[in-house]
């Protein structure tokens, strides 16, 4: 068997939902390590629509505490990072492709087509929330396997009063809170869980 497969297998099916943690204090860099892989997640148009805020201090913590339904692991963990998706994506698209443009990657014409078909897209406040959601949930995952490959354990929250978390942290109108995730070191190890089995997830194969 490949090792990076076999490595990689092990990482996704040792990871759980650990909801109780030991003290332990994140320097910046190992957190900065974490989220620079978060941010290598693939997105729609390459727009990268998720947003990082990192709930680090005690006060930060109790501040958000009663907002994530005094759930412990809030309290207990390294940092909680609250995952954020961006409703308005489109505004740094020019960014990305200004670049790509410089240097050569793309024509002028399929720089102009592809901002065009973005822009219109976004026309649509829907798609906007979904794509914000969709893209933002694929960063948080590779956040959670990074973690786990670097020895710390995460839980993935949707238990929170996202109105009371835009408000008490002053969250911009164009991001939208997609999940919580608490990442430490675990003082217990996840609860197991029983997974649906293939027959049941695949409708089927055509």
């Amino acid at each position: 068997m490949n090792p990076n497969f076999q490595a990689v297998k092990e990482v996704m099916l040792s990871r759980g939902s650990v909801k109780r943690y030991d003290t332990y204090e994140m320097p910046k860099e190992e957190l900065d390590e974490l989220l620079t892989l978060a941010a290598s997640a693939p997105s729609s148009w390459n727009i990268q629509h998720w947003r990082y805020l990192a709930i680090q201090s005690e006060e930060a913590k109790q501040r958000l505490l009663p907002i994530a339904y005094n759930q412990i692991q809030v309290t207990e963990s390294s940092v909680v990072i609250v995952i954020l998706g961006d409703m308005e994506a489109n505004k740094g698209a020019r960014i990305v492709y200004d670049e790509d443009l410089a240097q050569g990657e793309l024509t002028q014409e399929i720089y102009d087509r592809t901002l065009g078909q973005i822009d219109g897209a976004y026309q649509n406040k829907q798609y906007a929330r979904d794509a914000a959601f969709l893209n933002a949930s694929l960063s948080a995952m590779q956040l959670m396997l990074a973690a786990k490959a670097k020895g710390f354990d995460t839980c993935a929250m949707g238990g929170f009063n996202s109105a009371s978390l835009v408000k008490e942290f002053n969250i911009p109108d164009r991001y939208v809170p997609v999940m919580l995730i608490t990442i430490g070191k675990a003082a217990q190890p996840a609860r197991p869980t029983n997974r649906l089995d293939l027959d049941t997830l695949v409708l089927e194969t055509l």
